[in-house]
């Protein structure tokens, strides 16, 4: 009769696997830097108690923002830079629906960064999404077939 054994190294192996995709389940929650919830922080709030007082006028966004939710003024302007590689690059940063309207972000320093810039045009609710690969891809080498995303909800009122 053989015997199996699980070696050191498969344990490890499957224990870091495991929080690999702990991990890419969890959500940030509004909890990065910047994401309080006093007046004017354009952050969450329930949306049928949202005035012009909760909201701002201008934002700006990074890869740790994901899972916020923003508001922002109709006029109000949103900026966001995602540090991506060459080897890891972002897709640009769509925003479906008629809440947000794409405006020069300016140029776009390294390979692999994903730059924007919305004008806030009317009141609506807008997801901005954002990917990329969660290992880098070389040639010769074992990649990985994750994914990495990156979303943040934007609420637009009226001021």
């Amino acid at each position: 009769m053989r015997r199996t054994t699980l070696h050191l190294t498969t344990g490890l192996a499957l224990s870091a696997v495991m929080l690999l995709l702990a991990g890419c389940g969890a959500q940030n929650g509004g909890t990065s830097p910047g994401s309080g919830t006093s007046p004017g922080s354009g952050t969450a709030a329930p949306s049928s108690t949202r005035t012009a007082g909760d909201c701002t006028a201008g934002a700006s966004l990074t890869a740790a923002d994901t899972g916020r939710t923003v508001c922002l003024t109709v006029g109000g302007q949103l900026r966001l830079m995602l540090d991506g590689t060459k080897e890891r690059p972002w897709t640009p940063v769509t925003a479906p629906g008629g809440a947000l309207k794409a405006i020069n972000a300016g140029f776009v320093i390294q390979p692999g960064d994903a730059v924007a810039a919305f004008e806030a045009v009317a009141p609506g609710t807008a997801r901005l999404t954002a990917t990329r690969p969660l290992c880098a891809k070389r040639p010769g080498q074992t990649s990985c077939p994750g994914i990495q995303q990156w979303t943040v909800t934007v609420e637009v009122i009226r001021p």
